[in-house]
């Protein structure tokens, strides 16, 4: 989630402040157009520049299921909307649930510059968004899903907020596990590769822990780290 180029023409479009501090919308000028980049609390989150770790993302998954008949995905983190326009994309998935708690983020995809990307996506009848905080729906819904695609930090290692350190603790790592049907497949995007991390995940009782690099434009190398709820 770390800029792929220096800023040229930058511009404020949007600034909220909200109860998780403060989110920006910013653009500026790229070689094919314009490049929309989310910033919260001062830390760069992710831009419409690249996108292929975050359809990545989806793509694990999905993979990972192994031909899973219909199954479901919850993404957590709509940010600029590339994992979500990749699940809308296959046409496989039954249900695909979205966690955002930024208000704003919803709005600049409902009515904002992020459309471009996401309108054909929301549209989809498969597709809900949930304006809700992660952490809360892992512990407290009732939901269960094939798939948990995570992207809501720059990796377990690297909060945006502290509260959303929870989620990669045991005890989010335990509630992950019970919002899955057996033998799905939770992953989770990160900036960097974290051994503790698969450590973590394998302490959690996952199984088939695993990371995987993805090349991007700024050429260190995003991952997607996969592990398995055993069956």
């Amino acid at each position: 989630m770390e800029p792929s180029s220096r800023p040229t023409g930058q511009r404020t479009v949007d600034r909220r402040d909200g109860p998780y501090g403060e989110v920006v919308l910013r653009e500026r000028s790229g070689p094919d157009g314009e490049i929309h980049e989310i910033i919260a609390n001062g830390c760069f989150l992710m831009d419409t520049s690249d996108g292929r770790s975050e359809r990545r993302l989806l793509d694990a998954a999905y993979e990972a299921l192994d031909g899973r008949p219909a199954p479901s995905v919850l993404i957590g983190g709509l940010g600029v909307g590339f994992s979500l326009a990749r699940a809308a994309a296959e046409p496989a998935w039954s249900r695909i649930a979205v966690v955002e708690r930024e208000q704003a983020i919803i709005e600049w995809h409902m009515s904002g510059p992020l459309r471009r990307i996401s309108d054909a996506a929301l549209a989809d009848p498969r597709t809900v968004i949930l304006h809700t905080d992660l952490v809360d729906h892992v512990h407290n819904a009732s939901d269960t899903y094939d798939a948990l695609c995570l992207d809501i930090d720059n990796g377990p290692d690297w909060t945006v907020t502290e509260d959303n350190g929870n989620l990669y603790s045991p005890d989010g790592l335990a509630a992950c596990a019970r919002r899955l049907t057996p033998g799905g497949v939770l992953a989770v995007w990160s900036a960097k590769p974290s051994a503790d991390f698969e450590e973590s995940l394998r302490n959690a009782g996952f199984s088939g822990v695993r990371t995987e690099e993805i090349r991007v434009a700024r050429g260190v190398p995003d991952v997607v780290h996969l592990a398995v709820r055993p069956a």
